[in-house]
Formats: structure tokens, sequence, C-alpha cells
């Protein structure tokens, strides 16, 4: 039973130091009694946490993960320690993100780093890809998705309303005409990638609804690859309103069949639980809801 947070303490010290006797130095304890507590520990978790060399210090697999939840629970002991004594919570420790590549860098890096700026106990580790990330194996505190997750035991948190929209460049517009009708995008160049693939569906007035199927010979797994090809003039593409809201603004792509759009897919945050939140996770949703939602929608 991890029931020593001085165990833990050191544990997290020797990690960052790299070395016991640094760690001790660190900490003004001498090197038998870090290396008592680390020999503790390792004994209540039945666990080999660290791997010794006379050169270095390396974590077993074992090691890393909890050193990740360490991190976690010395931040929260950390934030109710200063709650009860200046009666406000200042946020701490280190925030795991996840999101995709695109939203990632056009929204969620910025909000991540005005939070650095802001509060110095804040670190972040942002993660951006456009694969599914299981934020419980993967230790995140919270993932950013676009779509609501159709079978979760997560919690979700709807941050801003968002749906696909038609946009391609005005060069390959110019050079192959705007689409009429929905039905018109067969005959189109129209860029695929992982999330919508060939088979786009659109809403229309009335409630009306058509699917059709698209050909392409620019396929990626990457939705920032897929939008680079569309702003050269490759082709259309069905992509999320909040990804490409800049370069409608710009000029740089132009939306076709603006009575027409995919089905609601919201930017949604996803975290393991509501109970006990981190400051520095509510502060994230909070912000990153503002920011979505600083504009209209396209």
């Amino acid at each position: 039973m991890l029931d020593d947070i001085a165990e833990l303490r050191t544990f997290v010290r020797i990690v960052a130091a790299g070395s016991l006797s640094a760690a001790g130095r660190e900490m003004n304890l001498a090197l038998s009694v870090v290396s008592k507590r680390l020999a503790s520990l390792e004994r209540r978790t039945d666990t080999r946490l660290v791997a010794r060399s006379t050169r270095r210090l390396a974590l077993t697999e074992e090691g890393q993960r909890l050193y990740e939840h360490a991190q976690r629970i010395l931040a929260e002991i950390a934030e109710a320690e200063e709650a009860l004594s200046h009666g406000r919570v200042e946020p701490q420790g280190m925030l795991r993100v996840g999101a995709p590549a695109a939203l990632g860098r056009m929204h969620v890096g910025p909000v991540c780093r005005e939070l650095v700026e802001v509060y110095s106990g804040i670190s972040v580790d942002l993660c951006l890809t456009d694969r599914m990330v299981d934020l419980i194996d993967e230790c995140m505190d919270v993932v950013v998705r676009i779509g609501a997750p159709k079978d979760s035991t997560l919690v979700m948190r709807r941050l801003a309303d968002n749906h696909r929209i038609v946009v391609g460049a005005q060069s390959y517009l110019e050079r192959r005409g705007y689409p009429a009708s929905p039905q018109e995008l067969e005959n189109h160049d129209c860029i695929q990638y992982r999330g919508t693939g060939g088979h786009w569906r659109l809403l229309g007035p009335g409630g009306a609804v058509i699917e059709v199927e698209t050909a392409s010979r620019l396929r990626s797994d990457n939705g920032d690859v897929a939008q680079d090809w569309a702003l050269a003039g490759c082709g259309l593409i069905l992509k999320s309103r909040i990804d490409v809201e800049d370069d409608l603004a710009a000029g740089r792509l132009l939306r076709v069949l603006p009575g027409w759009h995919g089905d609601t897919a919201p930017v949604c945050a996803l975290f393991p639980s509501q109970r006990q939140l981190p400051t520095r996770v509510r502060l994230f949703l909070d912000a990153m809801a503002q920011r979505l939602n600083r504009g209209g929608g396209t």
C-alpha cells in the first residue's frame, strides 16, 4: 500500500534529479535515507522501480507509470495544502493533454502556452495525434476530441458546437468550377483523410440528407496533411469548421455548398472523473471553451 507520502516525494525527486545522491543534496537528506525510502517504496509495491548502473539511473516500465501517477498525486496534495493555508488553490503539477493534430496546433497548443505563462506551478505535456488516444492507459489528464464518443465510461464536457463543411482553394475552384449540388461532388477531386473517408453525408435545407461517394487520388491518415493539400489546390475537403475557420477568414480556403454541412461533430473534452478534478484541468477546460466560442459559426 502506498501510504507514505515522503517515499513518493523522494521517488519523484530521484527521477527529476537523475540520481539518489543528487536527490539527497536537493532534499538535504543523507544518501542512506534516500536509498532507504526508495527501497521501502519498492518493497511496498513489490516492484522494481529503478534500474541502477554505475553511470546513470533509469526507470523500469512500472517505475515510469508510478512516476506519472505520483506527480499527479503530489500536485493535488500541494493544491489542497495551498487551499488550506491561503484560502485559495494555486494550480500545480503536470497537465497531460491529448488532441488531434490540427485542432491541437490551432487551439489546444495556444491555450496550454497561456496557462504556463500565467501559472508558474503548471507544466504541460501535449500529445498531438489523429489516432484515438486511450486516456487511462496513456496517463492523460484530459483528451480533446472532435465528435462525441458513442460509448465511453469517461466524463465528457462539450466545449463547442461544430460541424464539417466543404471547402477548397480558389485555385482549384477556378480550375474545376464550383459544385452546384452535393451530387456534383462525385465529379470533383475530394481529398480524403481518416475521420471522413470517401463516404460524405451532408445535411441540407429542410432537413434534407444526401450521401455521396467521393473519389480521390490523395488520401492521408493525418488531417493537417489533407488540409495542406486543399490549400495547395489539390481538391475539395470535408473538414471541421473549427479546423478551417482561420483559413476561411484569410481567404485561403472558400466554402462551397454553403447550405450543406456534415453531421454535428462537437468539440468535446474527456476526463476520468468529475470528482476532485485538479485545478489545472478545470482551468484548461474553461480556457478551451472560451477560446473555441470566441467567434461565431461558419
